[in-house]
């Protein structure tokens, strides 16, 4: 039996498959889930092929998380597949590359960082929120983050965002608890994503790695973190929550 048998799980933010969001959906299928996922506008187009390559197809959702219709129609477009939802993973980011990526923090406008905290952080409450009527008693929700108890080079305000994500899963875990419901967010070194390469000098983030990370990381390899986001769906972690679990070979335990 796998960790998430009879589990259904809707994962947000799938585009490619090279999205942490596919490798997730990947090994949640192996373990046993039904999957759903989610996207919407140009992307979903892409969503809806790159899933085929996934057995059993999961059914794709149109979900913008800035759209209040959107998600007020979420639990009734789920009942389309499923009764009920035991888990969902956010993972969802966006910051205009050209004005609040690569180096241009301290000349950002308010509009440009409004839309990357409303995307990328309140997004993970919103969908929660949404998604809660369809929650049982021992229901999980997955956020990922790069690690943002720090600053990095070229991350800009998306780093802010970041740091605004934990908290919000922080609170969430909060005020969520009592109702048996977990929020976790996994944070995981840099990987070939899409979302990654929008990112003007990321590829500093892999020189990084290469040097600090003690027991190595291989950037174009996401199954250990779909692993980990998997693991925190299961019920093999029944009394962790507002924890931020690191995937990252080692580097945020190590100094220079």
């Amino acid at each position: 039996m796998g960790l998430l048998e009879g589990k259904n799980i809707l994962v947000a933010g799938v585009t490619m498959n090279t999205s942490i969001g596919y490798a997730v959906a990947q090994v949640a299928q192996a373990e046993g889930a039904t999957v759903l996922v989610s996207n919407f506008g140009r992307a979903l187009s892409l969503t809806r092929r790159v899933v085929q390559k996934l057995d059993p197809v999961p059914p794709v959702l149109e979900v913008d998380v800035t759209n209040d219709d959107h998600l007020a129609g979420l639990p009734d477009m789920v009942r389309e597949h499923v009764d009920r939802l035991d888990g969902i993973v956010h993972s969802i980011a966006f910051a205009n590359p050209e004005t609040a990526l690569g180096g241009n923090f301290l000349t950002t406008g308010w509009d440009d960082v409004a839309t990357s905290l409303k995307v990328s952080a309140y997004s993970l409450a919103s969908l929660t929120m949404a998604c809660k009527p369809l929650f049982g008693e021992k229901s999980s929700v997955v956020g990922l983050t790069y690690d943002a108890r720090v600053s990095w080079p070229a991350y800009d305000w998306m780093g802010v965002s970041k740091a605004a994500l934990e908290s919000t899963s922080r609170y969430l875990a909060r005020y969520l608890g009592p109702e048996g419901i977990r929020c976790n967010i996994v944070s995981a070194g840099p990987l070939e994503t899409i979302a990654k390469k929008a990112i003007p000098g990321a590829e500093q983030f892999n020189d990084v790695w290469s040097q600090r990370a003690p027991l190595g990381w291989d950037p174009r390899d996401l199954t250990p973190t779909a692993k980990a986001v998997v693991a925190l769906l299961s019920d093999f972690f029944p009394a962790t929550t507002g924890e931020m679990i690191h995937v990252d070979g080692g580097v945020h335990s190590t100094g220079a």
